[in-house]
């Protein structure tokens, strides 16, 4: 620290929550606890800075009961949750100003953008003799720790996984504050009801009320369900979307309600677990972390080809494809069941996400673009970094990326990966009548087998909205084109 805590007239510290809705293994609260007599945690929602992406309906809701559970947990501390909106920058050195604050304390952020504007508000702080302390908790390595022979950056993940692995175990989670104490007098507070994160008119939540339970004790509760036996077999089972095979752990990730580190040491030090699957769940969760690392070096990774050479892709998709997309209506099961997955619980299968896509930007053609907006409104999860490179990825564009000219085939995905129709026949109940051979593709099934099922193909089902043999051919053919131009 850059002052002595004995020293200060005011003995009063703030929090500031970003990221980072927890309690535990949260270096920032805990060394403020630590050090100061009085703390006064403090959450800015701040969608004014220059840089920074609105988050979408799916995370606003999210954000509201993450924000409910965060404040219970510091009541019982002892120290009220503060809520202000607006630039982060400008709010958090006046907040200091007006409580007389000797110190804020914060955990660290690596998107550009945001970096710069936390340089800022260290800036502001230190100039006004208030001391400006951050730690880190978001990611296991910082991106600046993990380099290349030559000291640049990863873009090929295997050997950011190894080099990942040679930085040795990452630090054990820290212990949440036993108590807070609040100054006398606590800043005034907005009302969170105030900020209309909730969806009203229409209330469209109900799906993701259904699914999942935001905060920090959800989150260990679903880390320790998962470890207790959905864990055995995710090597194998992980892209089963049928099967109850992954952690659903990206949501509370996204907004910190727990960490890398927690998982981390969790999953090696619980006995009984594989090592291959164990091997398999961790290197997902490094996945996470090279995603932020592309980000750290790429701020435009959300607009903006990584390989410049796809600037030059011709998109020929169409309006009315990208809106049967979103709403599940392209008339292949597998790609429509997690669209409808998406919209119901505000979160898809990664398997399937892969699957969806690819169908948007090389069956369709549409850019990819378009289809991380989409998620970036609708998941739950959706994280700034994990979000781009992975749509990047499918598309071919990015670093690490699966080539252009693999395409899902969603027909045999769908075969392959829910053979017995559980998935599909979840979401998509229209075809969920049709027997197993024929369910990923209906317009195969025959005329009997349809009247069987109840379903008249371009009433109650969308016929298919492209030929998988003809969209494949275009694809290639586009793709053809870009390499000439390279």
């Amino acid at each position: 620290m850059t002052t002595s805590p004995q020293s200060d007239a005011n003995q009063t510290a703030i929090v500031l929550f970003r990221h980072d809705l927890r309690i535990e293994d949260n270096r920032a609260l805990s060394a403020a606890a630590e050090n100061f007599e009085t703390v006064i945690p403090v959450f800015v929602f701040d969608e004014d800075s220059e840089g920074t992406r609105p988050i979408g309906g799916a995370r606003r809701w999210w954000l509201h009961h993450s924000l409910e559970a965060l404040a219970a947990s510091l009541d019982r501390l002892g120290a009220p949750l503060i809520l202000r909106r607006g630039r982060m920058d400008e709010i958090v050195p006046a907040l200091a100003d007006e409580t007389g604050a000797a110190a804020v304390f914060w955990n660290r952020r690596y998107d550009p953008p945001g970096m710069a504007a936390d340089r800022r508000m260290k800036a502001a702080l230190r100039q006004a003799g208030v001391e400006a302390e951050s730690f880190e908790g978001h990611l296991l390595h910082e991106p600046w720790q993990v380099k290349t022979g030559s000291g640049g950056y990863y873009r090929v993940y295997s050997p950011f996984w190894r080099a990942l692995c040679a930085q040795g175990d990452p630090r054990p989670p820290v212990d949440a504050p036993g108590k807070l104490k609040a100054p006398s007098r606590t800043p005034g507070s907005e009302e969170l009801s105030d900020w209309t994160l909730l969806p009203t008119t229409p209330d469209w939540a109900g799906g993701l009320r259904e699914s999942w339970a935001p905060g920090e004790a959800a989150a260990q509760e679903r880390l320790a369900e998962f470890l207790d036996g959905e864990i055995e077999g995710y090597a194998d089972d992980r892209d089963r979307p049928d099967k109850p095979a992954t952690s659903r752990l990206s949501p509370y990730l996204t907004h910190g309600e727990i960490t890398p580190y927690q998982i981390w040491h969790a999953v090696t030090q619980k006995t009984g677990i594989q090592a291959r699957d164990a091997e398999k769940f961790l290197k997902e969760v490094a996945w996470r972390e090279f995603s932020w690392h592309l980000l750290h070096h790429n701020a435009d990774l959300a607009t903006r080809n990584f390989n410049a050479d796809f600037d030059a892709f011709s998109w020929q998709g169409k309006a009315d494809d990208l809106q049967d997309w979103r709403r599940g209506r392209t008339g292949y099961p597998i790609v429509d069941a997690g669209m409808r997955q998406l919209w119901r619980t505000g979160w898809m299968h990664n398997r399937v996400r892969m699957v969806a896509a690819s169908f948007l930007i090389k069956h369709l053609m549409i850019d990819w673009r378009e289809g991380e907006a989409w998620f970036w409104d609708t998941l739950v999860d959706a994280d700034p970094a994990n979000n781009a490179a992975s749509w990047q990825w499918v598309a071919g564009s990015g670093a690490d990326a699966a080539p252009y000219f693999r395409i899902f085939n969603p027909i045999l995905q769908g075969e392959k990966f829910d053979p017995r129709g559980d998935y599909v026949r979840a979401f998509v109940e229209e075809v969920k009548d049709l027997p197993d051979r024929s369910l990923h593709k209906p317009w195969a099934a025959g005329k009997d087998a349809l009247d069987r099922a109840g379903i008249e193909l371009g009433r109650n089902y969308p016929c298919p909205i492209v030929d998988h043999g003809e969209a494949r051919g275009r694809a290639l053919a586009a793709y053809d084109k870009v390499k000439e131009a390279s």
